[in-house]
């Protein structure tokens, strides 16, 4: 008992840390005990060891430079299975559910159903009067009034004024939103519906005061909720009514029904010392059955072939197979850095790491070259469970890396290292 609740924590803190610091994180048939033999060169050569070593069991990369496509798939669907990584095998892609979620709301807005700088209480009436914590780690009964409303616009940019701290021991608002919400992994069987999750959020004062300091994770799942009642449909089929039926991404969803199951990963925790792999969960697991709540934050599955699809969607400012979905002007919002030096100013934030990166609408943008040659104006984002996605629009590349290893240490997993400067050398 004392050692899972030791390994949940950490997992917890650490992987979300990794995920919301942005850190970087189609084809072969063959399995992990044949990896020896496979071919050397592109993002094969680069991945291919850490499924020698057993690392990772199984994995997928892409990288498509205009029409040109590269793409690996390595290992097993499990540890000891028998099962190839195929290239549409599915996976878990976590936080990179987040800029999905943001173009769902930016449709939204264009069908005049949302206004951008509206208060969210027209439809999140639960939030029509915020309070605000004295101080951050203070008791959770000394408020103030929040010095303005919740906007749209906030909930798409993360400065809402609630987020994941990652240290419960030391800000009582955090442990109590635990205790109500959860603690942050992606646990679709965990979640409760979307209306009782709002109740239940309601209930807590915010961190900061709205618009003032950028915050991780919880804004996407208000977000989804607020898409859910302004569609009058849930998130998930909003999205396949208008974004994955469009563009032919039929494996991208918040569940893997029974008849694809047989290509669905397993999914391991990593312990930061050993590297040894625990199951997290598994193919017949949490994403198994439909959820409750559809959580715009972090609850999709997804491949690489599907999601290079979204990426070229946006790559092509807002047009797929030359129908237009989202205006080019939405895109360009999306996809530019929108924070002031002191939205940026977050403690627990990887030290460093808005130096030379920003936020848009639900992603990462990168605001000058950093450490793994990713060039500025690139935008995308990273899944705690072992995925990631960037898109290049100067050079109009794409790179997509989705493992079934999460990773639980706050420094740039060396695998996402070494694959994103091999798209970018």
């Amino acid at each position: 008992m004392t050692n899972h609740h030791a390994t949940a924590r950490l997992t917890r803190r650490d992987l979300l840390t990794a995920a919301s610091a942005g850190i970087l994180a189609a084809c072969s048939n063959t399995p992990a005990k044949t990896a020896s033999r496979l071919e050397r060169g592109g993002a094969r050569g680069v991945l291919a060891p850490y499924v020698e070593r057993g690392e990772v069991p199984g994995m997928v990369a892409l990288v498509a430079r205009g029409d040109r496509e590269e793409l690996h798939a390595m290992g097993t669907t499990a540890q000891g299975s028998r099962v190839a990584v195929e290239p549409d095998t599915i996976f878990r892609i976590a936080s990179i559910t987040k800029p999905v979620t943001a173009t769902a709301a930016m449709m939204l807005i264009e069908d005049g159903k949302l206004g951008l700088d509206e208060p969210v209480a027209r439809l999140l009436p639960e939030l029509a009067h915020p309070r605000v914590l004295e101080r951050l780690d203070g008791p959770l009964d000394r408020v103030v009034p929040a010095a303005r409303a919740i906007t749209v616009r906030d909930l798409l940019t993360f400065r809402m004024g609630a987020g994941l701290l990652f240290d419960p021991d030391r800000y009582p608002i955090e442990k109590v939103t635990q205790e109500l919400l959860g603690d942050g992994m992606p646990a679709p069987a965990k979640l409760v519906a979307p209306d009782e999750w709002m109740r239940r959020f309601a209930t807590l004062p915010l961190m900061h005061q709205p618009g003032e300091r950028w915050m991780y994770n919880t804004s996407g799942i208000v977000l989804g909720i607020l898409v859910g009642r302004a569609a009058r449909m849930p998130l998930d089929a909003f999205l396949r009514e208008r974004l994955f039926g469009p563009l032919g991404m039929h494996d991208t969803d918040f569940s893997v029904p029974a008849s694809k199951l047989h290509r669905f990963t397993a999914s391991y925790l990593a312990d930061p010392g050993t590297g040894a792999l625990s199951l997290y969960d598994s193919p017949n697991g949490q994403w198994a059955q439909p959820p409750l709540h559809a959580s715009g934050a972090e609850g999709l599955v997804s491949t690489a072939p599907d999601f290079l699809r979204f990426s070229r969607f946006l790559l092509g400012r807002g047009t797929f197979g030359g129908k237009r979905l989202l205006s080019e002007a939405a895109v360009e919002q999306m996809t530019h850095d929108t924070l002031t030096p002191k939205n940026k100013t977050f403690g627990a934030m990887v030290p460093g790491y808005f130096d030379r990166h920003g936020w848009g609408f639900g992603m990462a943008v990168v605001t000058a070259r950093d450490d793994d040659h990713m060039p500025a104006g690139s935008y995308g984002w990273d899944g705690g469970l072992g995925s990631s996605w960037y898109a290049d629009p100067r050079t109009n590349t794409t790179g997509i890396l989705l493992s079934s290893r999460s990773w639980t240490d706050p420094s740039p997993p060396r695998m996402f290292r070494e694959f994103w400067r091999h798209v970018h050398a």
